[in-house]
């Protein structure tokens, strides 16, 4: 149990040094990260530590772009929906699970073979 605790607070400090590298953004790019932030955590699965990774790399990206003096909508396009569902196209989400729960409750229920007729 102990463990636990630990492992949450550590956790939580990452996330404010995460979350104080956003806050050193440029305005735009704090605005537009926390839209996307807010956007995957809709998508988000388990413990969400994939939705997390995926923020560090968005982060790396936007530090990026601000030193190189882009404009923020430069590097997501002006369909900023688009290039978040390309940032969770591969993170694991509620989506997968809800699709893995149905199939495993028909296979369990009628069998594998009843899948393939």
């Amino acid at each position: 149990m102990m463990d636990f605790f630990k492992k949450m607070i550590g956790d939580k400090k990452e996330y404010k040094l995460m979350m104080a590298r956003v806050e050193a953004l440029p305005e735009d790019y704090q605005f537009v990260f926390k839209k996307i932030q807010s956007y995957m955590w809709n998508f988000a699965a388990g413990n969400g530590m994939d939705m997390l990774h995926m923020q560090y790399e968005l982060i790396d990206l936007f530090e990026a772009g601000a030193a190189d003096g882009r404009e923020v909508l430069e590097i997501t396009g002006d369909d900023v929906a688009s290039f978040a569902d390309e940032l969770v196209a591969n993170a694991k989400t509620y989506v997968d699970k809800y699709r893995e729960d149905l199939n495993q409750s028909i296979i369990k229920r009628l069998g594998k073979n009843e899948l393939n007729k």
